[in-house]
């Protein structure tokens, strides 16, 4: 206590100076309208220079949220294109049939599961992804993954709490696929070389396709419904087999950036499924 006392006495002058450059300054600015106009203005830009720093930092912390909840309105709108695209579809067919009433709006329905990558590999042989959903989050073996660029994988393995995906960079997963406005399909699969890209086979020679065209899965699968997108054509390649070429298609999904997936389940796999045992 002595000391603070020794120390406000040893200082007083600066303390009275202080004193009175406060009252000054501050009978300035009140009975002044000049140099209040003139104080007002520059803490207005001081403080909004401060709240726009801190609005920068919270609009960082706040990019997963928003992140998600574009992935979210994004799978909503591709059922619905997917929900659209089979309508056309069953009204071209009765069209065709030179029908004149139209079928009731039942489409194709899908549920869908968000979770986080919390493993992935790219450049092992035989490639797999872990998400952090389980059985007790609605995921199934078998279950289509997507970003929201396009395929990823398939489910393989689940536990209550995480499952274990099979990536597209995986030799043991083919995936049916065709160019985009064409009814010619054949299987992708990735051959080890490139993350980046897979290999299309088994499609017909005559087709006539162009590089940067689209590649989607062809539906003819349960796993994933007809359109979404894989990749685009890259380059053809030479088989074997001089009835059918390859195509060099470069995949959508950058695997190698992978944070936010979703996996899907068709409401009519478990119906397909009792179908196919029983043919």
């Amino acid at each position: 206590m002595r000391n603070l006392i020794s120390f406000l006495i040893r200082h007083s002058s600066w303390f009275v100076f202080l004193f009175y450059v406060a009252v000054s300054l501050l009978l300035l600015f009140r009975n002044n309208p000049y140099q209040q106009y003139v104080y007002l203005t520059s803490a207005n830009a001081v403080s909004a220079s401060v709240y726009k720093g801190v609005s920068s930092v919270t609009s960082y912390f706040n990019l997963h949220s928003i992140n998600r909840d574009l992935q979210e309105r994004n799978a909503l709108l591709e059922m619905e294109v997917i929900d659209l695209r089979h309508r056309l579809d069953e009204c071209r067919i009765l069209l065709s049939a030179d029908s004149l009433s139209l079928p009731d709006s039942v489409a194709r329905s899908y549920e869908y599961h968000f979770a986080s990558v919390i493993n992935n590999s790219v450049s092992k042989p035989m490639n797999y992804i872990t998400i952090d959903k389980g059985s007790s989050d609605g995921i199934e073996p078998e279950m289509g993954v997507v970003d929201q660029n396009g395929v990823v994988g398939i489910v393989s393995v689940v536990s209550e709490h995480a499952a274990r995906v099979i990536s597209l960079l995986n030799p043991n997963m083919r995936l049916s696929c065709k160019v985009k406005n064409s009814d010619y399909f054949g299987s992708l699969y990735w051959d080890g070389s490139s993350p980046y890209y897979a290999i299309l086979e088994e499609m017909p020679r005559h087709i006539t396709y162009h590089k940067g065209d689209t590649i989607i899965t062809s539906g003819y699968s349960a796993v994933f419904p007809e359109g979404l997108i894989v990749g685009t054509i890259e380059s053809g390649m030479r088989t074997k087999d001089d009835n059918f070429i390859a195509l060099k298609v470069k995949l959508s999904t950058d695997f190698t950036r992978l944070s936010t997936v979703r996996a899907i389940k068709s409401k009519l796999t478990d119906e397909l499924k009792e179908i196919e045992k029983e043919g």
